[in-house]
């Protein structure tokens, strides 16, 4: 849990997204570390199972319920906050290397 503690870009974003799961809120940010999970545990943050199936969809379909001509855009931007959470924690802990070996193929 260490990672979350410094302020990495997106680190607020995944720190809401953790407390919304772990209080049972569909949000957003919840979805998006739960797309997240896999690489997000490789970093030693701990997070609770899967909740949805396909988070990636989900977090889509939620995006594009709300405001459908910006949906894409807004997910790709989410996704890019995600990756650069991911990294910035990565150096930090010196796993930039075998993070991208930690990707689950897809």
């Amino acid at each position: 849990m260490a990672a979350l503690d410094l302020e990495y870009p997106g680190a607020d974003l995944i720190r809401g997204g953790l407390d919304d799961w772990r209080r049972g809120i569909e949000s957003v940010p919840a979805l998006l570390v739960q797309v997240g999970a896999p690489r997000l545990r490789y970093l030693g943050i701990d997070t609770p199972p899967t909740s949805v199936e396909s988070p990636e969809h989900h977090l889509y379909a939620l995006l594009a319920a709300d405001t459908p001509d910006s949906a894409h855009s807004r997910y790709n931007a989410l996704i890019r906050r995600l990756v650069s959470f991911e990294r910035a924690a990565a150096r930090a802990l010196g796993r930039a290397r075998t993070l991208r070996d930690s990707r689950p193929a897809s």
